[in-house]
């Protein structure tokens, strides 16, 4: 972005070609002037006026906008009193105000990062009471009326591989129903 007076002198020019422009139109659309000598063929249709009072309304605008904004500009430029020594207190309380944002900051940062070592041990806990729960193997299961069966597992976890082209083996697991 253009500092305040690159956008002043911006609308400056921009104010001289509506300026330009308003008199080319006037030019462009104006009709003979009615001292005796000058031909009056030249008289304007009414949509011809209706033009002009078109881009006379339109420049006019323009004009008066593109004004206020150079107001507007001007008025926030410093001011004259503004001096040397206002301006520095000026930077050193902005200074110290980013000192203070800069220390919340890590604050902040400080207590995130306490935050995510605490999820991150609460992530691992969950994931090996997960893995251990896996890896022990039920001795004992319930069918729901109370009365549990025990049921005989290989103790390695392991289970013997069926070939599809050989039969079925065939010694089956016990199950002790316990009864």
């Amino acid at each position: 972005m253009a500092d305040r007076l690159t956008q002043l002198q911006d609308t400056i020019n921009q104010q001289a070609d509506n300026f330009c422009n308003s008199i080319g139109i006037l030019q462009q659309f104006s009709t003979p002037s009615k001292f005796p000598g000058f031909d009056r063929s030249g008289s304007q249709t009414p949509q011809q006026q209706q033009e002009v009072t078109d881009y006379a309304h339109l420049f006019a605008t323009l004009i008066a906008r593109c004004a206020k904004d150079i107001d507007v500009l001007i008025e926030s430029l410093p001011n004259e009193d503004s001096s040397t020594e206002l301006q520095v207190a000026s930077l050193r309380q902005l200074e110290q105000e980013s000192q203070k944002a800069g220390e919340r900051l890590e604050d902040v940062v400080a207590r995130g990062e306490v935050l995510l070592s605490q999820i991150q041990s609460a992530l691992a806990d969950i994931a090996q009471s997960q893995l251990d729960m896996q890896h022990s193997s039920p001795s004992h299961i319930s069918n729901g009326n109370g009365i549990g069966q025990e049921i005989s597992l290989p103790s390695n976890n392991s289970y013997p591989f069926v070939n599809s082209n050989s039969n079925m083996p065939d010694s089956k697991p016990a199950l002790n129903t316990g009864f």
